[in-house]
């Protein structure tokens, strides 16, 4: 995903309503842009931190851009749009840097699935016809003393929901990943965060168990461009 003109950079004020962030930029003047992610952004909203935007070229919209880098407390950058996770994948998924997905014929986002009303991210159909179902989740919380990340930063009914789908399907015998795609600089390794949700913990030890892939892959993150680059390894102690 490249920026051309590259991301603005700003100095972060403060996130308000969930979707809105006020930023200061180099001429001191304060705008508001929109905030992408609703989650809770442990550690990504760092007072007079460094934050990068995308700047609106929309004349009529309320807010002037949209926020995508923030700085993190420890000094790592974090992609905090989580719409850009599904975008990321899909790239590499073209490009072939997915090796448990293998070469496939057709890929199909947002397709309906499961007992519970859901959408898988991706649907993977293969040379012999056979699936592949991807799950993906954004990572962003990592730690002053660790250099292993987190998922999720706060409860997550939807996920742990997810987990339970694939787990269905992966005990019938289809092939079922979920991608952690994080989004967070110098991470060596995900866990689950049993300490902010341990039923997702449970529901993810499950899930392995039940055949499905816990994987997940690596950013670089810059101004100019965020790219999927290399696989880290998901820990479950």
């Amino acid at each position: 995903m490249i920026f051309n003109p590259p991301l603005i950079q700003a100095t972060l004020i403060k996130r308000y309503r969930r979707f809105l962030t006020d930023i200061r930029l180099e001429s001191s003047e304060t705008i508001t842009i929109h905030c992408p992610n609703t989650g809770s952004m442990m550690n990504c909203l760092v007072p007079e931190s460094k934050a990068w935007y995308l700047p609106s070229t929309d004349p009529n919209r309320k807010t002037k851009g949209t926020w995508v880098l923030a700085t993190t407390p420890h000094g790592r950058i974090a992609n905090i749009n989580t719409h850009y996770a599904n975008t990321l994948v899909e790239e590499a998924l073209s490009e072939g840097i997915i090796k448990e997905a293998g070469p496939f014929k057709k890929l199909r986002r947002e397709v309906k699935y499961g007992e519970e009303n859901s959408r898988i991210d991706f649907c993977l159909t293969h040379e012999d016809d056979s699936l592949t179902y991807i799950e993906v989740k954004s990572v962003t919380l990592g730690f002053h003393d660790s250099t292993t990340a987190a998922f999720p930063d706060t409860v997550t009914e939807r996920g742990t929901k997810h987990l339970r789908e694939l787990m269905r399907l992966a005990e019938n015998g289809i092939k079922t990943i979920l991608l952690y795609c994080v989004n967070l600089s110098r991470i060596t390794a995900v866990r689950p965060a049993d300490e902010i949700d341990p039923e997702y913990g449970k529901a993810l030890r499950l899930a392995q168990k039940a055949g499905v892939k816990i994987i997940a892959y690596g950013t670089e993150l810059s101004p100019s461009e965020i790219k999927i680059t290399h696989s880290i390894p998901v820990v479950m102690d």
